[in-house]
């Protein structure tokens, strides 16, 4: 059986957590940043958890994490 390849797009952009989630940047920081209040931009600052309906492909595409 061969090795697995992980996604490099999903590698680049998602870390485990110690508990084996999996942690993002959160979207919508890039540009058009004047009509964002400074709340929502520094809330978008924070890495979340990613959401548990979209894990379990998450994990298929970056096997070893």
């Amino acid at each position: 059986m061969p090795k697995m390849k992980t996604k490099r797009a999903a590698a680049k952009r998602f870390k485990a957590t110690g508990t084996g989630k999996l942690k993002r940047n959160k979207a919508y920081k890039r540009h058009i940043l004047t009509k964002k209040t400074a709340k929502k931009k520094r809330n978008l600052r924070k890495p979340t958890i990613v959401d548990s309906s979209n894990e379990k492909n998450m994990k298929k595409i970056l096997p070893y994490l």
